[in-house]
């Protein structure tokens, strides 16, 4: 059963939220308990089976390896695409850095896929506003780091004639503030404090802003694109700390006469020093980033990637690596898509026959490639690119 907004909250042992990840003293996230806190469903094998039969393709690595591991209504969505109804997928990205790490692209690595796989439009929120507003931004570099971010976001692949990639700061106005009026309406104060944890110190800005992330969930938000399809259902493919938004969002669209939007979460992607850890901007050690060089990448796996392998060589032989720390192997379970060698290197390396140094040198290989592949696609994308993504239009090919 899913959930009321604001339900258990503020109670439990970790907090989790679209700006707070932390767990009980310091240690990893229960996910099994995010998702009963949360009330979603976790995605099992027969889901995954589904989406294979439905699409034709092998499922995403991030599918297949529970990588995304939670959803709402998932299974409607697939119901729908049987009976041949349309739906369109909502992503975004709060741009407040330069450079994205490897983390950050994985939303944009699966959405990828599910537009290629059901052959559906999307659009992205950059939401630059939230940012201006939550770190110490102004308005104009908010927006320069939008376009900035949009670049790599492009360089993932996605199709022109069918993604429309909008910054709050540009595109906020006419059907889609109406709907922000809307929702504003439906949730009190007293909830948006349940959901999201504003304290009195907050500035009105920050608590004003869900139904800015609210609304790209219906399709009349998008009168360019959809226009007159009131009733047509949205996927949104994110992070489960973006889960209080949705849940929002969901409690009040059939009070305001629109679909709910389905969900599909992923888990978090680990520090390099550990599940434990976190990506941060002050460490650059913390994370693999988009703009690291080889020689960057060879340093901060060699250095800074925890290990789970014994203290020595005797002692590893024996007793082998404990996959369930080890950050080179978790890295290679986002990243390297053969699904064999991956069994191998979990068997041999957690039987002590493979050694640490080894499993980190194929990690550098593959994460080397996958960001030299990011650049050069990045290099590739013009200004002239970021404005065809973001210019309001039709988009011709939205379903075919």
């Amino acid at each position: 059963m899913e959930k009321r907004e604001g339900e258990g909250e503020g109670e439990e042992e970790q907090v989790v939220n679209p700006w707070t990840v932390s767990a009980k003293g310091g240690g990893k996230i229960d996910y099994d308990k995010l998702i009963d806190q949360f009330g979603c469903q976790r995605i099992d094998q027969s889901l995954v089976d589904r989406i294979h039969r439905l699409t034709s393709r092998t499922p995403h690595v991030f599918l297949r390896r529970g990588v995304f591991f939670a959803h709402r209504d998932l299974n409607e969505i697939l119901d729908a695409h049987e009976r041949g109804e349309k739906f369109y997928l909502y992503t975004g990205r709060g741009p407040s850095s330069e450079a994205l790490h490897l983390g950050h692209l994985i939303p944009f690595m699966f959405t990828k896929y599910l537009q290629e796989a059901f052959r559906v439009p999307l659009v992205i929120q950059l939401t630059d506003d939230e940012k201006c507003m939550w770190k110490d931004l102004t308005v104009e570099e908010s927006q320069r780091l939008a376009r900035e971010n949009a670049k790599d976001i492009i360089a993932c692949g996605f199709d022109v004639t069918r993604t429309f990639i909008f910054s709050d700061f540009d595109y906020v106005g006419g059907a889609f503030y109406k709907n922000m009026v809307k929702v504003g309406k439906c949730v009190t104060y007293n909830k948006a404090v349940g959901i999201f944890g504003f304290t009195g110190e907050d500035h009105i800005g920050k608590i004003s802003f869900p139904p800015v992330q609210a609304v790209p969930s219906f399709p009349s938000s998008f009168p360019h694109l959809f226009g007159g399809q009131d009733n047509l259902r949205c996927l949104i493919p994110c992070a489960i700390d973006q889960d209080p938004y949705f849940r929002m969002t969901r409690d009040v669209a059939p009070r305001i006469g629109y679909q709910k939007p389905a969900l599909i979460e992923s888990s978090f992607f680990p520090a390099m020093q550990g599940e434990t850890a976190k990506m941060s901007a002050s460490d650059p050690n913390s994370a693999i980033y988009v703009t690291d060089s080889a020689k960057e990448i060879k340093n901060k796996i060699n250095r800074y990637a925890f290990s789970g392998g014994q203290d020595s060589i005797e002692k590893h032989r024996e007793l082998g690596a404990n996959l369930e720390v080890d950050i080179p192997f978790k890295y290679l379970s986002f990243f390297l898509d053969d699904d064999a060698k991956l069994e191998e290197i979990r068997k041999e390396y957690g039987a002590g026959r493979m050694l640490t140094g080894e499993v980190k040198q194929l990690l550098i290989q593959v994460l080397t490639e996958l960001v030299e592949r990011h650049r050069r696609a990045r290099a590739a994308v013009t200004d002239e690119m970021v404005d065809a993504f973001m210019a309001v239009r039709p988009l011709p090919n939205m379903f075919n």
